[in-house]
Parts: C-alpha cells; sequence; structure tokens
C-alpha cells in the first residue's frame, strides 16, 4: 500500500500560570512519539535549571530584534521587561516534513500563529476552580502574595478567552487531563484530512 506524507499538525496549548499545562506538555511529549516541541526565543536570562536550545533559545535584544525584522516570528511578545517569540520557519518546516508540533503560548500568541497557520488545533488548559488555582500557586512557594495576586488577576483574562479553542481540558486528576491531552494529538493524526491525504491510493481503490 503506497502512502502519501501527510502534513504535521501544529498543537497550540495555552493556560493561565498554575493550570499545569508545562508539565502536561512535558509529558505527552515523552510519551506520544514523532512530537516536536517548539523551542521558543528569549531575551531573559536563563534560570540556574534551564539549558539553551532545550527550554528557550537564549538571545540579545538585539538578536531578535533583528529577527523580528525580519519577520522570522510566528508570534512574539513582550513579557515582564523580556521577549519571546516563536519561529515561524522551524514549525513550517516541521509540519511540511510530515512531524506534528507542540507549542505552549498564550491566548494572545494563539490568536497570532492562528493568523498564519489557521489549520492549527488549539487546547486550553483549565484548573478546576479558581480556588484551586491559587492554592497551586500559593504552594509552588516561589512567589509573593503580589505576584500570586497578578497572576490570578492575569487567569481571568486568559480564560476570557477559552472558547477561541478547538479543545477544553479541565485538570483537576493529572492523569485524566494528560489522557485527554494525549487523545486529542492522537485524534488529530487519523482525522478524516490527514487520512484522505495519506491513503489517497487506498480509498481510490474501493471507488
Amino acid at each position: 500500500m503506497q502512502l502519501i506524507k501527510r502534513r504535521g499538525t501544529l498543537v497550540v496549548v495555552s493556560a493561565p500560570s498554575g493550570a499545569g499545562k508545562t508539565t502536561l506538555c512535558h509529558e505527552v511529549r515523552t510519551l506520544v512519539p514523532d512530537l516536536y516541541y517548539s523551542v521558543s526565543y528569549t531575551t531573559r536570562s536563563p534560570r540556574h535549571d534551564e539549558t539553551n536550545g532545550t527550554d528557550f533559545f537564549f538571545v540579545t535584544e538585539g538578536a531578535f530584534t533583528a529577527m523580528r525584522a525580519r519577520d522570522e516570528f510566528a508570534e512574539w511578545a513582550e513579557v515582564h521587561g523580556h521577549l519571546y517569540g516563536t519561529s515561524r520557519g522551524a514549525i513550517e518546516e516541521r509540519i511540511t516534513g510530515g512531524h506534528d508540533v507542540l507549542l505552549e503560548i498564550d491566548w494572545q500568541g494563539a490568536r497570532q500563529v492562528r493568523a498564519l497557520f489557521p489549520d492549527l488545533l488549539g487546547m486550553f488548559i483549565l484548573p478546576p476552580s479558581i480556588a484551586e488555582l491559587a492554592r497551586r500557586l500559593q504552594g509552588r512557594g516561589k512567589d509573593t502574595p503580589e505576584t500570586i495576586a497578578r497572576r490570578l488577576s492575569g487567569a481571568r483574562e486568559e480564560i476570557s478567552h477559552v472558547l477561541e479553542f478547538e479543545y477544553i481540558i479541565v485538570n483537576e486528576h493529572f492523569e485524566e487531563a494528560l489522557a485527554d491531552l494525549m487523545a486529542v494529538v492522537r485524534g488529530a493524526r487519523v482525522s478524516r484530512a490527514q487520512q484522505a491525504v495519506r491513503f489517497a491510493s487506498l480509498i481510490d481503490e474501493f471507488r
């Protein structure tokens, strides 16, 4: 049976801080084969546990600005005085090569990316309640009360855009949320649009 190489799917995952998005995305990357993680560019300094090229591409503000001027970003934003951006070329290269791409960004970035990749698959991770989100943020022990209050206020803004995404996953029980995320990624690979191209010759045999 002759297979035609499919075009990969761009999977965009958004969530308010503390909803568990990063942990979920890390786990799904280890469990689903051939899922490429899009590494963002940033002008901030690396933290002690971060590796250049794995967690972020750490670049100078001048280098970032030059990339932006060349229209190399699918999306970019300034957050807390630092610049962040997603490589447009890296995404296109991967999905053209038939690989799925996982991208973690906020709703504003997702909206920018969708303008360039309208067939992306968007997922939003919700906490089970605002009280639980506050408890998780406090439990991390990394933020001041002022920072937590700011993150909770930001969460309300983030969640107000939840209906812009194709799928909504409530992360109350981690294993269930992970299973849902994996199901969506795997399901996209056997969608009608994907399989109609990949198995075109097989389908034609039955016509």
